[in-house]
Order: structure tokens, then sequence, then C-alpha cells
């Protein structure tokens, strides 16, 4: 029988700096709230399928993220996974995007996992209407994929990761109109004691502007700063009312 992982994997990790990738994404999803962290899918109306991909590149690595699905979950279907740059983030069709083929492995919210263009069954269909949270852990080293709803465990989704040579990222989609998902919680092993060190450094740094008083040589503080990000000016969304009164009920 498989052991439960922990409610809260990598605790004993790091936090971990990446969002949505504002470059590689639908036209139909925009991206908004702290460093863009919400996509606010199909704004005024749904003709087909919207993805967006994440910054973090996952393999050889251990990562958890979490994601806050709002009260509108219903359509085709809304997915959670990770893929690789070939997966697409477009379609003009409602279709489960992500593992239409072998570029992406996905969980739709109809408890379906897609890979290959083929699906299994996995877990409950979500209930419409009911705001839930996904928690993804992707373990580079084992090679595994696995999904927590609500905090509970799953199970393991997806193995043989590992053997994936092309850099793969996360990536969430959704068919359906008006739909959000915020991206949260996100945790990551560290790689070395170097690395350890390093993050608890920067968690008593505020920005890079703090970063620049500190009186150590210039190595070391390039090296503490590419694991800062300051934060950024959102985009004004484009239907406001619709968004925030989507924010209000995640």
């Amino acid at each position: 029988m498989e052991t439960e992982p922990n409610i809260h994997p990598l605790r004993h990790g790091c936090d971990d700096l990446w969002t949505w990738n504002r470059r590689e994404r639908s036209p139909e999803v925009r991206l908004y709230g702290n460093n863009f962290r919400i996509a606010h899918f199909h704004p005024n109306w749904s003709s087909g399928t919207a993805g967006v991909r994440g910054t973090r590149i996952l393999n050889n690595g251990r990562y958890f993220w979490e994601l806050h699905l709002s009260r509108r979950i219903f359509g085709t279907s809304m997915m959670f996974g990770i893929g690789t740059k070939k997966a697409r983030l477009h379609a003009d069709s409602f279709t489960n995007l992500l593992g239409e083929d072998d570029n992406g492995w996905g969980l739709s919210h109809k408890g379906l996992l897609w890979h290959g263009g083929r699906w299994t069954h996995y877990t409950k269909p979500f209930r419409e209407n009911v705001a839930t949270k996904i928690g993804i852990l992707f373990d580079g080293i084992a090679g595994t994929l696995s999904y927590y709803k609500d905090e509970k465990y799953l199970g393991v989704a997806f193995r043989g990761l590992n053997e994936i040579k092309e850099p793969l990222y996360p990536i969430i989609c959704s068919t359906a109109a008006k739909t959000e998902m915020y991206l949260d919680s996100m945790k990551r092993d560290f790689v070395n004691l170097q690395d350890r060190c390093r993050a608890v450094i920067v968690k008593r740094i505020n920005n890079k502007q703090d970063l620049e008083k500190l009186f150590v040589p210039t190595k070391i503080r390039s090296y503490l700063a590419e694991a800062i990000i300051d934060s950024v000016e959102p985009f004004k969304p484009v239907n406001q009312n619709n968004i925030s009164n989507n924010v209000g009920n995640m």
C-alpha cells in the first residue's frame, strides 16, 4: 500500500519563486494579482480552450504548489498538471488540452488523468460551483506527479517523468468562461547546504535594493539576488466587475 505523504509536502524545504509566464499563454488568459499569480480564463465568453505555462523548470527537483479554484467550476475541462514547451496553450475547440498528446500530463476537474490522448479514472469529479484547492507534487528524482484535493492526498498520478529529457513546466488550462486559478504555497526541496543557507538569508531581505546594502562579495550578492523576486504592478483586469466578483468567491 502506498504511503500517504504529509498534507504539507516539502515542509522542510523553502519557498519557491515562480509565476505564470506572460509570454507563454493563450490570448484568452489574463494574468493579474501579486506577481501575476492569478490566471483568469475567457474574461468575456468562451469559444475554445485556453492555457498558460509556468516559469518554473521542474526536471530533477522536488516541487509543490497549490491552485485555488474559484467557485466557477464547470464546463468541458479545467485542467492542472505539467507539460513541455511543445504542449499547446490554445485551441479553438472545447477539449482536454493538457495531455492531448505526449507533451502533457494533466488532471481534469472531471477526475480524469490525461496523457498521450488517453484518459484514465483517478478521482471523483469535482463538485460544480464549489471553491476547491488542488495541490500538485512533482518529484523529479522518483519521476512521479501526485495530486492533493482540499489537502487530501489522492495518490501518484503519473510515473516515469524522470525519463523525460525536455524541460517540464507547470501548466493550467480551462474551457469555461470567467474561471480563475490562483497560484499559492510554492515550495521546493533544497539542492545543497549552500542553497539552504541562501534561503535563510533571503527570508530577512525584502527586496533587491536591501540586498545592495549588504557588505558581501559581488558573487555572493549575485547568488542571493537569484532567489529574490521584487513585486511588480499587476495588469489592470479587462473586465473589472466580473473579476472582482470572482476573486471574492475564491
